[in-house]
């Protein structure tokens, strides 16, 4: 029987491989789970608009700080247990945010646990996933395995939007407030982190780095010994800053209109509740995660920074498109129609890190770009929160769109020429 490129890709996975699969879906229900109710629980929480971004702005800074810390040692000192390690971050966040609305131990909170405003990954996991993941994939079909990866994270979040914000509906119509219902989406959230612990337990030593020795070179400058020493990096450390300074870039623009805001926005213009909302994300979500599957297959035709970037251009001309929509029905077609584009430079995003950086800096390179992509997303929120109390609901899709596409334009223009081994075969 026929089959096609990337289910054959799919054949590849290890054991290993598989349970990787499987936390990064749990892990991702539990973001879409609660980032569709996250804003509108803060607010039932007594928060203005800008205190909520400044909240936002800060869950961000602590989990580029968390990612800094356990992504450049988890080579050293074990994967397994620095994931392990990571989700009592994530339960942390989640207790506290049950338990209090108090502002300062809401902002601890968000500064030492993980919670994700956008749904998508935040903290560590995922650059320790995508190094575990390289290590037991053939380069050929890495770019597949990425995509497959990543449409399993994105129906991930489709579907706990869709029973997050179900589950609010259906507790407010049983009875419960406003209040009430979005804190049982904060529960779950710690209970789901639970289960992902269990999960990381089973990983066998398999994902785990490979031992190298290399000698340090008499012309390294004491900063790059630096940068190999605290940080992980040795060959591949000029790439990776500059693909860090390009991708904080893109991440800033990207902060300004997470799933989280963008729920708050559809609520406050369109006065859409927390059942539909679920229902816009799940399509957002599902488009999104098909987008990724249809890169690995265009990445192999067109190359993988080609891929990167003429996708992300006109998705992010339709995200400026949004707020001009007259109607809900017009806001939503267009939002989704971005969504059935704008993933296609993440598998390949990622894959092109992994294949242009040593085995044994691929942990730090996917989390010193998952950091600072982390680092230019905290300021959005706070920026946005301060557009819209002033009344200015359209202007953060507007920066947002013109940032990434100034991002797109310097990312072609800077790797062109940076091709994976693969890619040169």
């Amino acid at each position: 029987m026929l089959q096609l490129p990337e289910a054959q890709a799919l054949q590849v996975l290890t054991p290993d491989g598989r349970l990787l699969f499987a936390t990064r879906i749990v892990r991702l229900f539990a973001y879409g789970f609660l980032s569709v109710v996250l804003a509108l629980y803060l607010t039932e929480l007594r928060l203005d608009d800008d205190t909520i971004g400044v909240l936002l702005s800060w869950t961000l800074i602590g989990d580029a700080a968390l990612s800094l810390w356990i992504t450049t040692v988890a080579d050293t000192l074990g994967r397994r247990r620095m994931l392990f390690i990571s989700t009592g971050f994530m339960l942390l966040a989640g207790i506290v945010f049950a338990l209090t609305g108090d502002i300062l131990l809401l902002t601890l909170a968000a500064i030492i646990g993980t919670l994700s405003p956008s749904g998508g990954e935040v903290g560590p996991f995922l650059s320790i996933e995508q190094a575990a993941l390289s290590q037991t994939t053939p380069d050929q079909q890495r770019t597949q395995i990425f995509a497959w990866y990543n449409l399993a994270g994105s129906l991930a979040t489709a579907f706990g939007s869709l029973a997050g914000g179900g589950l609010s509906t259906l507790l407010q119509n049983a009875g419960s407030s406003p209040l009430e219902s979005y804190r049982a989406n904060v529960i779950g959230y710690a209970l789901l982190s639970i289960i992902l612990a269990l999960l990381f337990t089973r990983l066998s030593a398999a994902v785990e780095a490979p031992k190298v020795t290399r000698a340090a070179s008499e012309a390294d400058s004491s900063f790059a010994r630096l940068l190999d020493k605290r940080f992980g990096l040795h060959r591949s450390r000029g790439v990776v800053l500059k693909l860090s300074a390009l991708f904080m870039l893109d991440s800033f623009g990207g902060s300004l209109v997470l799933q989280s805001i963008l729920a708050y926005w559809f609520h406050v213009k369109f006065g859409v509740d927390a059942a539909a909302l679920g229902g816009i994300f799940f399509g957002a979500n599902l488009f999104a995660g098909l987008s990724a599957l249809a890169a690995a297959r265009i990445a192999a035709r067109f190359g993988l920074i080609n891929t990167m970037v003429w996708t992300h251009i006109p998705s992010n001309i339709l995200l400026m498109l949004v707020p001009l929509m007259p109607t809900l029905e017009l806001a939503i077609i267009v939002l989704l129609i971005r969504f059935s584009i704008s993933q296609m430079d993440v598998p390949t995003r990622q894959s092109y890190i992994m294949a242009v950086v040593d085995p044994d800096e691929r942990s730090a390179a996917a989390g010193i770009t998952t950091i600072v992509r982390s680092l230019g997303s905290s300021f959005g929120p706070r920026i946005t929160g301060a557009l819209f109390a002033a009344g200015l609901f359209s202007a953060p899709f507007f920066i947002a769109g013109a940032l990434k596409i100034v991002y797109d334009v310097a990312l072609y223009r800077s790797f062109k020429a940076v091709k994976p081994l693969e890619e040169n075969i």
